[in-house]
Order: C-alpha cells, then structure tokens, then sequence
C-alpha cells in the first residue's frame, strides 16, 4: 500500500517500507525548495517595479533607442 503526499505540484509516493523521518525530511525540504522559488520570483517582481518607478521619476527609460 502507498501513500501520495502533495506540496504544490510536487508528490511524493511514500511506501509502507519507507522510513517516516525520511520522508519528514524529504518534505520539509520540499518545502523550502518551493518557498525560496516564491522569494526570489518576489524579489525580481520589486526589482522591476524599483526601475519602472526610477525610470518614470528621471524621464529616462530602460532602452534608448537611438535613430539619425
């Protein structure tokens, strides 16, 4: 008999034979994995705000385009 555990898409068999603070770990690490994909999309998020504001405060834009 198998058990299925599910962290945000990822599942995990976990078999009758297998060691139950194994699996803890395997989960909890899971877990972080997934938690430190959501700060660094969080942080590039900001960091795009950070340089439409600053572009729009100076006039100046991320590209110039430059045509003569």
């Amino acid at each position: 008999m198998s058990l299925y555990i599910e962290i945000k898409g990822f599942i995990m068999e976990v078999t009758s034979s297998t060691n139950t603070s194994a699996v803890g770990l395997e989960v909890q690490k899971k877990a972080q994995d997934v938690q430190a994909q959501q700060v660094l999309k969080v942080l590039e998020s900001a960091n795009e705000q950070s340089q439409q504001v600053t572009a729009q405060k100076t006039g100046v834009g991320q590209n110039i385009n430059i045509t003569g």
